[in-house]
């Protein structure tokens, strides 16, 4: 009866069911922290909001909502997403859920990306280039190509297997967490904006920073270093070494 609803809210209850199909006006729907198994928004073509974070759905369909431009689906048990139908998106946040592979090739005016603490291998954003933020790490990639992304301003690409990492044109970043990988080097002198850099647990045997003189926060503990030089780093007021 309640057709005229255009904003749903019933965050942190106990529902194990939600039935919207008949809210076709939908615009924004906040579902978080409830038991939902599933959650059917195939009538709601209107949504521009949709997050259900912390709920336990197995599929979430979402080819008929091509109005979205912020999805929000963390912690669930997710295996498969598809995104290739919502166009508009430019938020978009699937972490901790099981995701194997997630395309989001045709999602490119996507600012803010994350998809932490899944099953990824692989991951391409080549096509993302408005992206701003970037959070992809506990997975299992063992590559990352951001070359593309060169508005960037925060990274997270820590806990993988990436053996490299270019960011030489990603110049606007400010923050970079690349910890628990397996680099053997990594060039930041072309990012002089950063002012948090974590690169702790990797392999690397040098570091330049100083081209960085913005840091304000430098972790490397767990490395390969015998030497580092942070005499430009005059605004460091966190140093873990």
């Amino acid at each position: 009866s309640n057709t005229a609803l255009t904003e749903l809210q019933c965050n942190s209850n106990q529902l194990t069911s939600l039935n919207v199909s008949a809210n076709t006006a939908l615009t924004i729907l906040h579902c978080n922290n409830n038991q939902l198994t599933s959650l059917d928004v195939s009538n709601n073509t209107a949504l521009d909001y949709l997050e259900c974070n912390n709920n336990q759905l197995t599929s979430l369909d979402v080819s008929s909502n091509t109005a979205l431009t912020q999805l929000y689906c963390i912690n669930s048990q997710l295996t498969t997403l598809d995104v290739s139908n919502n166009t508009a998106l430019t938020d978009f946040n699937c972490s901790n859920n099981q995701l194997a592979s997630l395309d989001v090739s045709a999602n490119t005016a996507l600012t803010n990306l994350g998809c932490y603490s899944n099953q990824l291998t692989s991951l391409d954003v080549s096509s993302n280039t408005a992206l701003s933020n970037l959070e992809c790490g506990s997975n299992s990639l063992t590559s990352l190509n951001v070359s593309s992304n060169t508005a960037l301003t925060s990274l997270r690409c820590q806990s993988n297997q990436l053996t490299s990492l270019d960011v030489s044109s990603n110049t606007a970043l400010i923050g970079l967490w690349c910890y628990e990988n397996e680099l053997p080097s990594l060039d930041v002198s072309n990012n002089t904006a950063l002012t948090t850099l974590n690169c702790n647990n990797n392999q690397l045997t040098s570091l330049d920073v100083s081209s960085n003189t913005a840091l304000t926060s430098l972790a490397f503990n767990f490395n390969e270093l015998t030497s580092l030089d942070v005499s430009s780093n005059t605004s460091l007021f966190n140093l873990q070494c």
